[in-house]
């Protein structure tokens, strides 16, 4: 397996939460890592736990900081699931799944920017917004390449070693972007399908002002696929939605929002000009 210049790039962005881990259920941590978050699913110090996402390059140390003072020492997750490969998902991995000898799962159709096959589409710093949205030309869109290290999710929407949760393919960001759903308590880990932060902002992304909004526009290429997707989470109605970027949502603030962004969604979230809009 071979590594790759990714985990090298360091990109000057943070937030003010960066470093805080929250407790969102008793079974799920949220940990923010400059700008985009990463969960741990499991109940800790006893049982089965596993990763989603694996951060920016060189967050592997925070990361596995995090997850030994929730799990223990010597208790390595029993899986790594990526919502998505794009880099700020996908910058520890190497390291952490080398340290932890854990089993990598994605979506079928997120497998060949995963092994080396394809590159993701170039970000298009042409849509409106803000700051980061014009420097999003500076952020990597290669894949890694993972080779047999990386197997697909099963095809019947189970999540390996975790009881309860389900996979649900919500592509429109990537092709095979995919969200966690567990049916008992409604918790919803949305990756970028949504994120509770104006990710174009750079203001926003780093006081991480509370905003229900599409997935970052700058790498989103299929909107009408993201706007379908969004509708599906909407209609499962979570009570609780961890995103990839910002804090997570309940109660009215996600209620409200994520049903507006769903109604609206034209308006909201997608751009109105860019080279991945119709």
């Amino acid at each position: 397996m071979e590594d790759h210049h990714l985990n090298e790039k360091i990109l000057p962005m943070t937030s003010v939460t960066s470093g805080e881990v929250r407790k969102v259920r008793e079974d799920i941590y949220c940990l923010s890592v400059q700008i985009v978050n990463v969960i741990f699913l499991g109940l800790p110090k006893s049982g089965t736990w596993i990763l989603v996402d694996a951060g920016m390059p060189r967050s592997a140390e925070i990361i596995k900081k995090n997850a030994e003072a929730i799990y223990g020492t010597d208790h390595p997750p029993a899986a790594i699931i990526l919502t998505h490969g794009h880099f700020d998902h996908v910058g520890a991995l190497i390291e952490l799944m080398e340290y932890w000898k854990a089993p990598v799962y994605a979506h079928i159709k997120e497998m060949p920017y995963l092994t080396g096959q394809e590159s993701y589409p170039e970000p298009d710093p042409s849509v409106e917004g803000g700051l980061v949205a014009k420097i999003s030309w500076m952020f990597p869109n290669e894949g890694i390449n993972l080779d047999e290290k990386i197997q697909p999710l099963p095809d019947d929407q189970s999540v390996p070693d975790l009881d309860g949760w389900k996979w649900i393919h919500t592509p429109g960001h990537t092709k095979g972007h995919i969200s966690l759903f567990r049916e008992s308590d409604r918790s919803l880990i949305a990756g970028d399908a949504f994120v509770n932060v104006r990710q174009d902002s750079l203001y926003k992304v780093f006081t991480q002002e509370r905003e229900i909004s599409g997935p970052p526009r700058y790498l989103t290429t299929d909107w009408e696929a993201a706007k379908q997707s969004v509708r599906w989470l909407e209609a499962l109605k979570p009570k609780i939605a961890v995103t990839g970027h910002g804090y997570p949502a309940e109660g009215e603030e996600l209620d409200i929002g994520l049903l507006k962004l769903a109604r609206e969604f034209d308006s909201l979230a997608k751009p109105d000009h860019g080279k991945y809009v119709e």
